[in-house]
């Protein structure tokens, strides 16, 4: 009689499972099949307006709001080097109306530097497309640098060698490229400063003009203006080419010497929706955002600060993003790096 029990609990068990199976998979069907978008859709960024991940979701929204005849808005989350915002998708439901900006700290690098997340970048999400890859730019202060007779990459690692631990460095955040980048940086120059992180680039970069911070490695696009304004010095790309947007400006590995060869560390940012998202829906929206991006007016415009647009499948994506967090686990382990 037990074993009949044990039997007809285990059939109620399968038959329960096989019931849920179908209702979700009908249920997935039936938004994809409804005519999504029928509301606004959001796009999470997880840092402050105005960095390099607000500036790319912003220059993308207008036009996917216009494929699709429903308002796709930004909404910024910041904090916790970008976690807050990336959990708050991780855990919305798989409809298609919450998508998050995500980045190479994101999906990249915080699972290899935080002890617990509190999502998982591979199973919480479902891949859409790679917006766009960014250099980093080490920059300072314009005046501060001509105070302390700093012209390039080499009178920088001088003077921090000189002056030990007055240095400080700012960062949009823990885990970020730009923080990842400057950990690097410390890492292969032999120097050392104290690392500052904000809730994104726009706060970051208003301390380092203001003189309350030294260096950042921040993105590109972001820094764009003010380096072009004078108010900060551009020292070097981190990327292993020079940028289009700033051609007189030397690599990390040309400016560095020896000490800094091999030195390459790019940031990038997609779109991903959370884990259960119809495939039918993450098919359109990858075509609309590529459709985007290889338009002449955008691709113009994101060329011009310094962005290289993608566009690629979920497929690659998903394929980029395991590759991204293996080189980026070896690079927070070889660097020492902390969460502060």
């Amino acid at each position: 009689m037990q074993i009949n029990r044990t039997r007809r609990s285990a059939l109620v068990a399968c038959l329960q499972a096989t019931l849920l199976c179908a209702w979700t998979t009908a249920a997935s069907v039936s938004i994809a099949q409804t005519g999504w978008p029928t509301k606004q859709v959001r796009i999470v960024v997880p840092f402050a307006p105005a960095g390099t991940t607000d500036i790319l979701a912003r220059a993308i929204a207008p036009e996917l709001s216009k494929a699709f005849g429903q308002t796709f808005y930004v909404d910024n989350k910041p904090g916790a080097g970008g976690n807050l915002g990336a959990e708050f998708v991780a855990k919305s439901p798989g409809d298609g109306y919450t998508l998050l900006m995500g980045t190479v700290g994101t999906h990249g690098i915080n699972r290899a530097l935080y002890e617990k997340l509190p999502y998982d970048p591979f199973k919480d999400f479902a891949p859409i497309t790679l917006v766009a890859g960014v250099p980093n730019v080490m920059v300072v202060n314009a005046e501060k640098a001509k105070e302390r007779n700093i012209n390039t990459v080499a009178d920088f690692i001088a003077y921090a060698k000189a002056n030990p631990a007055k240095l400080n460095m700012a960062s949009s955040g823990n885990g970020t490229s730009i923080h990842l980048s400057g950990e690097l940086f410390k890492s292969m120059s032999g120097t050392f400063m104290v690392h500052f992180p904000y809730k994104g680039s726009s706060p970051a970069l208003l301390d380092l003009v203001g003189g309350a911070t030294d260096v950042m490695f921040d993105n590109l696009p972001s820094s764009l203006q003010l380096i072009k304004s004078g108010k900060l010095k551009a020292l070097a790309v981190t990327s292993s080419q020079r940028s289009g947007a700033l051609p007189d400006v030397p690599t990390l590995e040309q400016a560095g010497g020896p000490a800094l060869k091999g030195f390459d560390a790019s940031s990038w940012f997609g779109l991903l929706a959370p884990a259960g998202t119809p495939p039918e829906i993450v098919a359109r929206i990858q075509r609309e955002v590529a459709k985007a991006l290889n338009s002449p007016e955008i691709k113009e415009k994101l060329l011009a600060q310094g962005a290289i647009p993608s566009g690629n499948t979920p497929a690659e994506f998903a394929k980029f993003i395991d590759s991204e967090h293996k080189k980026w686990a070896q690079v927070v382990k070889n660097s020492g790096a902390k969460v502060d």
